[in-house]
């Protein structure tokens, strides 16, 4: 988060600021205020709108000053960046944002205030709720991008939106603040759900309409690029599914084969598994093991840098799990790593280092070598896993 935005403070007098991000967005501006404007005279609310230009070259700033609102010019480019700007300069204790291409239903904002009133921290509308007309959303964003996004979303992050690319939202200031939002792309409206969610922030939801936008020109957004910004934040914000469930599956996997392996071939049916499956079933065990560390190593991180909120968990496990465990543990597997060694030398020693069966020797070889791998990774990881800590326990 910007230190303008940590820094600024609301005015009491205006309940409410309807944030705007506008790159060039003259044909529609003046509609999306005016809206706006009346929507908040008929509900009684005392509000201001608030545009974010983000560079624009076609007189937008004229037209919105023009018509009542106030304009912040936001120089660091960027969907994300634009809004950031604008919510650092509202005034209002509470924050409705959504996009000026006259898409949005600006009219009808009542149903977010109501929301926060009622002490919601995050209000996200709903455009499969409230209807989506004719045109309005490309068929690849209404049945693939959108559901699909928002599903991967809520399985991550069990969070209860059914739409999370709704632009139009309405948040308290004070909460959106506290997430420290940084991203300045499209991501931006996945961070504000996902680390509301996290937060354990109030979230509730209300149905919103979405109209074709009234411009004459393409939109900014990109479905495949920006659909694939939005996917990519999901990941990284889920150690758990990027690297622990995945890790330990595979992990499983590998193990479960090696173990059926190591006595001697498998036949099933027509199928017989022999020494090359076990070599790919330790690669498989290795890789689902360094998954496994990539996850706590990404948590520790996350949690460090304030990306992610903290885990009673993580600290549970700084306390149980300590360098000298992971050391000892590594150890041990390293220690097994060399008695199978040994064993394979004395395996070629008593055919006078001739000759060697692949389908009995690779049986001890291939599990040492997996142990020595796994037990050198696991004594690395534990330094570095007590390196990262070292700033959380100077911090607490």
């Amino acid at each position: 988060m910007s230190p303008e935005i940590a820094s600024a403070s609301p005015d009491s007098e205006i309940e409410l600021s309807v944030v705007m991000p506008c790159l060039d967005e003259a044909e529609t501006l003046e509609v999306c205020i005016r809206k706006a404007q009346a929507s908040m005279e008929e509900s009684g609310i005392n509000g201001e709108v608030v545009i974010a230009d983000n560079g624009s070259t076609d007189g937008s700033q004229e037209i919105a000053r023009a018509n009542g609102a106030r304009v912040v010019d936001i120089e660091q480019r960027g969907y994300g960046a634009a809004l950031q700007g604008g919510i650092a300069a509202a005034r209002g204790v509470f924050i409705i944002m959504g996009d000026a291409d006259d898409s949005y239903d600006f009219r009808n904002l009542a149903p977010f205030v109501e929301k926060l009133r009622e002490g919601y921290d995050l209000v996200m509308g709903n455009r499969f709720l409230g209807g989506i007309a004719p045109g309005a959303m490309p068929p690849l964003h209404r049945y693939l991008g959108n559901p699909v996004l928002t599903g991967v979303g809520r399985l991550f992050f069990r969070s209860p939106s059914g739409d999370f690319h709704c632009g139009l939202r309405g948040f308290r200031r004070e909460s959106v603040l506290a997430l420290r939002l940084q991203t300045t792309g499209m991501e931006f409206a996945s961070e504000m759900v996902v680390k509301a969610t996290l937060m354990k922030q109030k979230i509730a939801e209300v149905p919103t309409t979405l109209s074709p936008d009234g411009r004459s020109r393409a939109p900014h957004l990109r479905s495949w690029r920006d659909g694939w910004r939005h996917l990519r934040f999901l990941l990284l914000f889920s150690p758990r599914w990027l690297f622990l469930y995945p890790g330990i599956g595979l992990s499983a996997v590998g193990l479960v084969a090696m173990l059926l392996l190591i006595p001697g071939a498998l036949r099933v049916g027509n199928f017989a598994f022999d020494v090359n499956t076990l070599l790919y079933a330790a690669a498989a065990t290795f890789i689902g093991y360094q998954s496994v560390v990539f996850a706590v190593f990404t948590k520790v991180y996350g949690v460090s840098e304030g990306l992610l909120p903290e885990d009673p968990r993580l600290q549970r496990l700084y306390g149980l799990i300590k360098l000298e465990t992971g050391l000892c543990v590594g150890g041990v597997l390293v220690l097994v790593g060399l008695v199978g060694s040994v064993w394979a030398v004395a395996g070629w020693d008593a055919v006078g280092f001739g000759d060697l069966n692949p389908q009995e020797t690779l049986r001890v070889i291939v599990p040492a070598v997996l142990a020595l791998a796994i037990g050198f990774q696991t004594i690395l990881s534990s330094f570095f896993l007590s390196v990262l800590g070292l700033g959380r326990r100077r911090s607490s």
